[in-house]
């Protein structure tokens, strides 16, 4: 394609064109601009057309090299850029940025619906199909195979062309609204301070949530301490401040995002997302868009999904009750009585902890350094699995605050790269997560093609000279994404469609919510949790009184997660959605469902972002308790064994839950490592739901 315009010559080189020879074939970041994209992109995308045209037009018969397996290679320009750009839109934005990505939102869904709707080419994928057992394929050829024709028939390919015409329409403008709708919630969290100037705003936080509030006025051109709407800012707030009123005018402001009006409101956003989700899912032959996800997951159907959530919520309504009676007593030994708000649990909540517990978190934290949890995480992955982690500085990467590693196996072969962004910033939308620059696969001759894997956190960054300080959660996090980053670099697999946390939603969360367990080891606590002014080792009586709380306030968190489950799901099966206000119908399904008053939800519709700002996790949420139930029950494997790091479990670990990405079905890989199905009880034991004390 001509990248030149009329009248001006030949365009200048474009670096997302040109090869990239950074080291491990990281992009060259420091040479690309917002404008390179949208050109860039429209070169790529011409390829990949180019390149299916070729593999459905061709004269030799259907075969799984010259189709399936050229399918998969299709498109790797488009793949490299498109990764690069979706990376940075997340956690180093920019408006120039912002643009380009709502402009090529739908123009990027359009390709895919072409690739999908592109009759020749399915109809040697299905004749394949149709014969597969005659193939004489091997088992991750065959699962590839099953996964693409699985893919086309979901996205439409069976449909006749004004169905799929109508399909396209819907996949175009979903993407540009979901795009809208995380730009919304970013400019909220972006733009809101809750300034403190004085002492008296300052009352009850400890220095470590006050060193991070003074370090983000500086970032912010403010001569205050400023919190934020990031997580970590907002969460120590509420759990710390002596000042109800600020406590209520912080939770306001971060439960009421996307839900006002004005340019960031997400209200309308979400409604016609829902609708064309609805839409969608009637065109393709179901009832509802939750039946039309489920119809691809290990649940199958809602009423799995429905049992297993009413599983937990009762006993974690009760739990919630017993929680609530303890801050109530702890708030009128204060003098401070009222009915405890949302505003106010996470505040009394603390307070009854240091009681009963004396497990004060502000004099946990100096433990839990972020630099030593990470090398506690990189402990971990190599007495698990033999990997080292070799910081790389000199690497050129998107932020001053990436810290590069290259990834060596126990052969010292090279495995893959890791990117760790771990601080909050304006340019980064919340949360944390995992994602790729380069997945893992295998090149057409054998060639291996290590993964370049990149973990975002939102650490309230400490100032210059100070160590940042992790609240046990944080550090809980930060190995669940490191898991999630496992699951990356550990694939060993051919092709690029099934590769690494390209598994079934309700598997992915899996080998992430397993790998939490290892930071509550004692060895690895005694090895790595130690203070930062004087690194003695966290003290046994410390990490007793840590475990003794392990299922303090379960009840409150089981209940907020859960809530916001069982509102996806509702939302997600409203005959028509389109007509909704989504904040009337939440209200409405909190009440119908009994959410105990003054507890809240992990997320509001209007800033849930794992509903709305892609599809992921659409009909979805569901999924870190199904993966909690399979977790559970794997790390009873190494208890049975004896040991935290036994090796013969960890090599099963390994080859299929972290190895084996998505080339075997889910239930088969966690029958292979565990040697049976999964039991709930594990669950519910870890938390405390199942016959255990208050």
């Amino acid at each position: 394609m001509d990248l030149s315009m009329p009248g001006q010559g030949v365009a200048p080189p474009n670096p997302l064109l040109e090869p990239w020879d950074a080291a491990y074939g990281l992009p060259p970041f420091g040479r690309i601009r917002p404008e390179h994209y949208a050109p860039a992109f429209e070169v790529a995308m011409a390829a990949q057309r180019a390149e299916i045209d070729a593999i459905a037009n061709q004269a030799d018969a259907p075969g799984f090299d010259n189709t399936v397996a050229a399918l998969d290679r299709s498109g790797r320009l488009l793949t490299r850029i498109d990764a690069l750009f979706s990376n940075l839109t997340s956690s180093e934005t920019s408006g120039p940025l912002q643009t380009v990505e709502i402009e090529m939102a739908s123009r990027l869904a359009a390709h895919d619906s072409w690739i999908y709707s592109h009759r020749a080419l399915f109809a040697r994928i299905d004749a394949l199909h149709q014969s597969r057992d005659r193939l004489g394929l091997d088992p991750e050829q065959l699962r590839v195979l099953e996964r693409i024709h699985i893919d086309f028939v979901r996205a439409g390919a069976l449909l006749d062309s004004i169905g799929q015409r109508r399909h396209a329409e819907i996949m175009a403008r979903l993407a540009e609204l979901m795009t809208r709708f995380g730009q919304n919630v970013l400019a909220d969290e972006s733009s809101y301070r809750l300034v403190l100037r004085d002492e008296s705003d300052l009352a009850g936080l400890p220095e470590s949530v006050r060193a991070a509030a003074r370090h983000a006025g500086v970032e912010r051109g403010i001569d205050a301490c400023v919190v934020t709407l990031s997580r970590s800012h907002i969460v120590p707030f509420l759990t710390f401040s002596d000042r109800r009123d600020l406590r209520e005018q912080a939770w306001r402001a971060w439960t009421s995002r996307g839900a006002h009006d004005g340019p960031h409101d997400n209200r309308a956003v979400a409604c016609e997302i829902l609708g064309l989700r609805s839409e969608q899912a009637r065109l393709l032959g179901h009832a509802c868009y939750a039946d039309h996800v489920l119809g691809d997951t290990m649940a199958r159907r809602r009423s799995n999904v429905a049992e297993l959530l009413a599983q937990v919520w009762g006993p974690a309504c009760a739990r919630a009750e017993s929680e609530r009676a303890a801050l109530e007593a702890m708030a009128a030994s204060r003098d401070e009585p009222g009915p405890i708000e949302p505003w106010d649990w996470r505040y009394y909540a603390e307070k009854v902890r240091q009681v009963r517990y004396e497990l004060d978190q502000a004099a946990v934290k100096p433990y839990f350094s972020l630099d030593r949890m990470t090398d506690a995480a990189f402990d971990c992955a190599q007495r698990l699995f033999g990997l080292r982690f070799i910081a790389r500085p000199e690497v050129e990467t998107y932020h001053p605050d990436v810290r590069t590693y290259e990834v060596r196996g126990a052969d010292d072969k090279l495995v893959g790269v890791f990117l760790h962004d771990n601080y909050a910033r304006p340019s980064k939308r919340s949360g944390a997560w995992m994602s790729a620059y380069r997945e893992q696969s295998r090149s057409a001759s054998g060639a291996p093609v290590v993964p370049i894997i990149v973990n975002n956190n939102n650490f309230a960054k400490a100032a210059p000279g100070e160590s940042t300080l992790l609240s046990h959660d944080d550090a809980r996090t930060l190995f669940h994404e490191f898991g999630h980053a496992l699951h990356g670099l550990l694939s060993d697999v051919t092709f690029e469609c099934v590769s690494g946390t390209s598994v079934l939603r309700d598997f992915v969360e899996l080998p992430s919510q397993l790998f939490e367990h290892w930071l509550d080891e004692p060895s690895v606590l005694k090895r790595h949790a130690r203070h930062v002014l004087n690194d003695e080792p966290i003290p046994d009586a410390l990490i007793e009184r840590l475990h003794a709380a392990r299922f303090f306030n379960q009840g409150y968190e089981t209940v907020r997660y859960a809530a916001s489950a069982l509102v996806d799901m509702a939302v997600h099966t409203v005959p028509a959605p389109q007509d909704l206000d989504v904040v009337e119908f939440e209200r409405a399904e909190l009440e119908r469902i009994g959410l105990p008053p003054g507890i809240g939800v992990n997320h509001r519709l209007t800033h849930f972002q794992h509903l709305f700002s892609g599809s992921g996790y659409a009909a979805g949420y569901y999924v870190y308790l199904w993966a909690e139930v399979l977790e559970a029950d794997g790390y009873e494997a190494f208890a049975e064994a004896g040991d935290p790091f036994d090796a013969g479990v960890a090599a099963r670990l390994r080859r299929y839950i972290y190895g084996s990405g998505n080339s075997i079905d889910p239930t088969e890989a966690y029958r292979a490592f565990r040697g049976r199905s999964p039991h709930i009880e594990a669950m519910l034991r870890q938390r405390g739901l199942a016959d255990t004390p208050l």
